[in-house]
């Protein structure tokens, strides 16, 4: 027994020599590292977090005498931290999360104490944190309460989004350095040596796999951010005959950080990108997610969606006058009709485009950039029956339809560098499609197809559009038509949209932020098939007969309408209210579509809003 005692002590002991000897060398490694820095910085921490993940990942396991068992668990980990490092900059946040963790552990591991923090960033002073220092922390102490949230929170609960005037008395929405330093010191947040480190992870990670100033941005629950947008070209750039000095002082293209908040476009002039070179790094790894191709002087753009469900928009010089990228994020929680329609008598609106939906009408969704079609469109899906299959074609995969309804039969189709829009809703057709979603009708192509198909290929379609009127709306789908060959003649052609399209729904944004619906427009084909008057043939005197027939035959010719706009619902003074009702022959169909249950419940939305009873909708 004695022996046994001896010899576990014996063991202890050096076990514990071991793990001495490991952390004084750990420590003479990271002493050594940094012998040369007066003070450990951030810059200087995310090159040994590089050589650090280096040798984990590319250290020699057989060297380490471990046993199989151990081997085969380290040699998972090494797989499992190398596909977070290349995911992490998709956009994937678990994969962010986990990198994250590791680079906690490495520095909690390291010469970081309590002591030396502070040299990396002066959470004890004050007065030498920068403004990113404090946004940072203010960020991360939100978002330890309200996760992805956060930003949201912080912006509402100091009023962070109402317009303010600039120097050069322009109105706009802008939060300002001095707001943060503000804030900061209202809230005098108190920070853990743990909180530390994980702020200061947060900044070696950004700077090394992450996308600089907005990666946590991006991650909040916001309609989406952008950089490279505003501030000053580089001098170069600058004619002649500016005067240098009115610019210096002024921010720089690289200098210019902007979100999209519940509607409204909003500066970040708090943060700012270091450099150039800094920009530019974002831009080339963004919109990597799914190998799309490379960003060249040729190719000047890509559109692609990250590892989120985000849109993303990459544009460089060439092409664009500087590197910029633009990210858009689409609400796909408590996604419904009610949590998107608010205002005043929003049941009505809700009802209206619900009973389009179960109704199976062909839908046009217009209205500016940022004015929710998308959005709107995600939610309006949600009311189609479960029975039909979905057949979705995009520029970029936006939509997440199979996230928001993943037990229903949904297949996505997006253009490729050699796929076509057009090839892709041919193939369309032969895949069992009850309705056709169109992201977006942005080509010519792809409106003239989607007309023919919205003819003969499936039930009903869904689509958004960027016209201002129903008018527009119009005339734009009969010029595809005629630009692509399709039809020659401006009549004939517009009389093919206008019997395919049966209601626009338009959007609007106001200098505000805020959405609302409109208006909801039914297009109302005009008969054609009317007979010229043939008088002048009983009457003797047909001269004046006949010079009406010519007058009708040419007025049919040149500038007879063939259509007829009815607004069935406007949005007035705040609220939502009844225009015409739809017409008789939409409300047969409609009705004709529903289920015996919302056949019924339609029956009753009409004559209460319009006050008509039809006897039989049948």
């Amino acid at each position: 027994m004695i022996n046994i005692l001896l010899i576990a002590l014996i063991l202890v002991v050096t076990l514990g020599l071991v793990a001495f000897q490991f952390r004084k060398a750990k420590q003479l490694q990271v002493d050594n590292y940094f012998a040369n820095e007066q003070v450990m910085t951030v810059d200087s921490l995310v090159l040994f977090i590089k050589e650090s993940i280096h040798d984990i990942t590319r250290s020699n396991l057989h060297e380490a005498g471990l046993s199989s068992s151990e081997f085969q668990r380290s040699l998972n980990k090494r797989a499992e931290l190398l596909k977070a490092l290349k995911n992490c900059i998709h956009g994937s946040i678990q994969d962010k999360n986990y990198v994250k963790d590791i680079l906690f552990d490495i520095l909690h591991r390291s010469a970081i104490t309590p002591d030396n923090i502070h040299q990396a960033i002066p959470f004890t002073n004050h007065e030498r944190l920068t403004t990113q220092d404090k946004f940072d922390i203010l960020l991360y102490f939100y978002k330890k309460e309200h996760q992805l949230e956060a930003l949201a929170k912080l912006i509402d609960a100091y009023q962070l989004d109402d317009l303010k005037v600039r120097e050069t008395g322009e109105s706009s929405y802008v939060i300002t350095a001095e707001e943060i330093e503000n804030i900061y010191a209202t809230e005098n947040p108190y920070l853990t040596f743990e909180d530390q480190l994980s702020i200061l992870t947060q900044r070696i990670y950004q700077k090394y796999k992450g996308f600089s100033v907005v990666d946590e941005i991006r991650d909040m629950a916001i309609d989406g951010v952008s950089g490279g947008v505003s501030g000053q070209l580089k001098s170069e750039f600058i004619s002649r005959d500016e005067n240098l000095k009115d610019i210096e002082g002024l921010p720089m293209h690289f200098e210019s950080v902007w979100i999209f908040f519940r509607g409204k476009s909003i500066q970040l002039a708090c943060l700012k990108f270091e450099s150039e070179a800094d920009l530019r790094r974002v831009c080339q790894n963004i919109y990597r997610y799914n190998n799309v191709g490379m960003l060249s002087q040729d190719v000047g753009y890509k559109v692609n969606e990250m590892a989120d469900g985000s849109r993303v928009v990459v544009v460089r010089p060439g092409f664009s006058e500087s590197w910029a990228f633009f990210i858009r994020k689409f609400q796909t929680h408590n996604l419904s009709l009610e949590s998107l329609i608010v205002d005043g008598n929003a049941e009505f609106a809700v009802d209206c485009i619900r009973y389009l939906a179960k109704g199976a009408r062909i839908t046009a969704l217009t209205g500016s950039q940022g004015s929710g079609k998308t959005t709107l469109l995600m939610a309006m899906v949600g009311e189609i029956y479960g029975s039909m299959t979905l057949r979705i074609q995009e520029m970029a995969f936006e939509l997440n339809l199979r996230k928001l309804y993943p037990y229903r039969n949904i297949l996505t189709f997006r253009e490729t560098d050699t796929i076509s829009g057009q090839q892709g809703l041919d193939v369309q057709k032969k895949t069992d499609g009850s309705v056709n979603i169109l992201g977006e009708v942005a080509t010519d192509p792809v409106a003239a197809w989607m007309i023919q198909m919205a003819q003969v290929a499936s039930l009903f379609t869904l689509f958004t559009h960027h016209a201002k009127t129903a008018k527009d709306l119009v005339l734009s789908l009969r010029n595809s038509l005629l630009k692509c060959d399709v039809f020659r003649n401006e009549k004939v052609a517009e009389e093919q949209v206008v019997n395919v399209i049966n209601f626009n729904v338009h959007l609007t944004r106001n200098h505000e932020g805020k959405r609302y619906i409109e208006r909801i427009t039914e297009i109302i084909p005009l008969d054609q098939n009317v007979d010229y008057p043939k008088d002048y043939q009983k009457d003797e005197g047909y001269e004046r007969s006949f010079m009406d027939t010519t007058t009708e035959f040419y007025s049919r010719m040149t500038d007879r309408k063939t259509y007829r706009l009815e607004n069935i619902l406007e949005f007035k003074n705040g609220s939502y209210v009844q225009g015409s009702p739809p017409s008789e022959f939409q409300i047969r169909e409609m009705h004709k579509h529903m289920s015996t249950e919302d056949a019924l419940r339609f029956k009753q939305f009409v004559e209460k809003w319009w006050g008509i009873a039809y006897a039989d909708f049948t």
